[in-house]
């Protein structure tokens, strides 16, 4: 692996993997092709590490599919502080990577932290050697193996990501069926280190997640503007009775924390009626996945289509509210004689169903509608029936 042709490599950044496949089958530039493949998918995604690392290893494509982003690795390295432990040898503070993979996460912390980067995979672990041997202490090892077994001086921090899906291969919905079990190891962890970050699937329900994990301060939600990407939660190993904060990060946007207790004692105000010319506003999945429904009708003055459609007006722009902002230009109820209308006064729009008993797809075929252009309609659930909303795109709402 270290001995990679990187002149080949820069050579055909521009190529199409595929052909190159082709034209040098059974030549032995299979990894050189994937170095290739890599730098054209993860170009943005490892922006800043190629960036530094320009020599950078991929022992698979699955291996970059499946690494944290550079802007992630960040936040995730900003859960913890750089305060050494009363015992720690030397000034800097100590943290573990217990799933490694091609070391984002880990090199992120690197500087700020002595860091131990475990990694099952032999492919992987090596590739984190001649990676990061310089920043990181690699070792190829089983973390339940290696956690079970440890009796050195706790870890500040250890960090884990379990593998989402279960052993035949479908997706995994509960903590204890993510691969390491992560509760199973709990115990042990305990012992091992004093504060541990989980990373899991965006589809694990939160509360379920701050339950099987005591000690659990908080859970974060992280996503873009158009998907929640993932849920951390940051567990104090010690200290099991701590109060959650529950919290919803839109990269480069925004983010919004409270405690569920917040949320219950919230009171959401019910819009009287829905006319052109308001403002609706749509929260980004990462706040969609905290939840705080009540909420963003109370801190924002904002009115909710209805108890069940998380969707919210204003007949003023709202400054700050975690979510895309619209302009409603027209409001129709849903019915027959005007769905014929519709379909001939705007051929293409996006839609999207809330709390509507119908599918956005199925929605779409009876409108025979094209998915495309500038409009959004919005189809709702409201007191007075269900309402169809052709909007436009406002600004993005920061």
């Amino acid at each position: 692996m270290e001995n990679i042709d990187w002149a080949f490599v820069e050579a055909n950044l521009k190529a199409s993997p595929s052909a190159l496949r082709l034209k040098y089958h059974g030549k032995g530039r299979e990894l050189e092709i994937t170095q290739v493949e890599c730098r054209q998918k993860f170009a943005k995604k490892l922006a800043e590490t190629l960036a530094d690392h320009p020599h950078l290893i991929f022992p698979s494509v699955l291996a970059g599919e499946q690494s944290t982003s550079d802007a992630l690795a960040c936040l995730h390295a900003g859960l913890v502080t750089n305060s050494p432990s009363a015992e720690a040898a030397c000034g800097l503070p100590s943290a573990i990577d217990l799933t490694a993979g091609l070391g984002i996460d880990a090199s992120h912390l690197a500087g700020r932290f002595r860091v131990t980067a475990l990694e099952l995979d032999p492919a992987k672990a090596e590739a984190l050697r001649l990676n990061f041997g310089d920043i990181l202490c690699v070792e190829q090892a089983d973390c339940r193996e290696f956690v079970s077994a440890y009796d050195g001086q706790p870890f500040d921090v250890a960090f884990i990501d379990p593998a989402r899906r279960t052993a035949d291969g479908g997706r995994a919905f509960a903590l204890a069926d993510c691969q390491p079990d992560v509760v199973a190891m709990l115990p042990a962890l305990r012992h091992m280190a004093r504060t541990l970050i989980v990373k899991v699937s965006p589809m694990l329900d939160i509360t379920a997640l701050a339950s099987a994990l005591p000690g659990t301060r908080r859970v974060i939600a992280y996503g873009t503007a158009t998907e929640c990407k993932e849920l951390v939660a940051a567990v104090d190993l010690q200290v099991q009775d701590h109060p959650l904060t529950i919290e919803a990060v839109t990269v480069g946007r925004c983010s919004i924390s409270f405690t569920p207790a917040e949320e219950r004692e919230a009171k959401a105000t019910i819009a009287d009626s829905i006319e052109a010319g308001m403002r609706l506003y749509e929260p980004y999945p990462a706040t969609m996945k905290a939840a705080p429904f009540n909420l963003l009708s109370e801190r924002w003055d904002v009115l909710k289509l209805h108890p069940n459609t998380h969707l919210y007006v204003s007949t003023t722009p709202v400054d700050g509210f975690p979510g895309e902002e619209y302009v409603i230009e027209k409001v129709v109820p849903y019915e027959s004689k005007h769905i014929k209308r519709l379909r001939r006064e705007y051929p293409a729009i996006q839609v999207t169903c809330r709390n509507f008993d119908m599918a956005a797809e199925a929605l779409r075929r009876q409108l025979a509608v094209k998915d495309a252009g500038p409009l959004r309609l919005f189809a709702a659930g409201t007191p007075s029936g269900r309402l169809m909303l052709i909007c436009r795109a406002s600004k993005i709402t920061r």
